[in-house]
């Protein structure tokens, strides 16, 4: 299942698969960037650039490596081929109950398409003493990031921007929106069928 967040110009896709820790719900945030895949994979993969727009990112990122990232928590690094796929689980137990996936494929245009997958096997996360549904909460986490890589790779994201705090920035709020109401979308036909 496919939808479209019109206002970020971002597919959001969900379905199942397993990951070593059991079945996973997967979310898939795909994007077009108006970069070359070299840019555009430096930027995912380089602590200093990733502070930027995602998160502190520290620790060995290389094959087998463990990291953290921020208030995301733990990860360790289980594939890695520049500049097309990088796969790192997420959670700091074994298995793992989460795994992450990026996939970058050239244009001929010289673009870039992101594709970004989280499986997570958690089904639910609380946050200010409410629950809610852990693929849903995705959108709310990755929405706006894929939005301040945009402006980072184009070199308008704002200096002082804390990529920690993105969720409370109010210019990033329409991001947030559309990407948990396409999540919901797709969590509720997945759940009617």
């Amino acid at each position: 299942m496919t939808v479209t967040a019109d206002h970020l110009d971002t597919q959001h896709e969900l379905y199942r698969r397993e990951i070593a820790a059991g079945e996973a719900r997967c979310a898939v945030f795909r994007r077009t960037y108006d970069a070359d895949i070299a840019d555009v994979w430096d930027a995912c993969t380089d602590p200093a650039r990733l502070r930027r727009w995602y998160a502190p990112v520290e620790g060995d990122l290389t094959v087998g490596g463990t990291f953290t990232q921020g208030d995301f928590g733990p990860g360790k690094v289980t594939r890695c081929e520049a500049p097309h796929l990088l796969t790192v689980e997420l959670g700091g137990v074994d298995p793992a109950p989460d795994e992450i996936v990026l996939r970058l494929t050239a244009n001929p245009d010289g673009t870039t398409v992101l594709e970004f997958e989280h499986a997570t096997t958690i089904d639910t996360h609380e946050i200010g003493g409410q629950i809610f549904d852990a693929v849903y909460c995705m959108g709310g986490g990755y929405g706006p990031r894929l939005l301040s890589l945009d402006e980072y790779l184009r070199g308008t994201l704002p200096a002082e921007l804390d990529a920690r705090a993105l969720h409370m920035v109010e210019d990033y709020r329409p991001a947030i929106e559309s990407s948990m109401a396409a999540l919901a979308e797709l969590l509720e036909k997945d759940k009617n069928r």
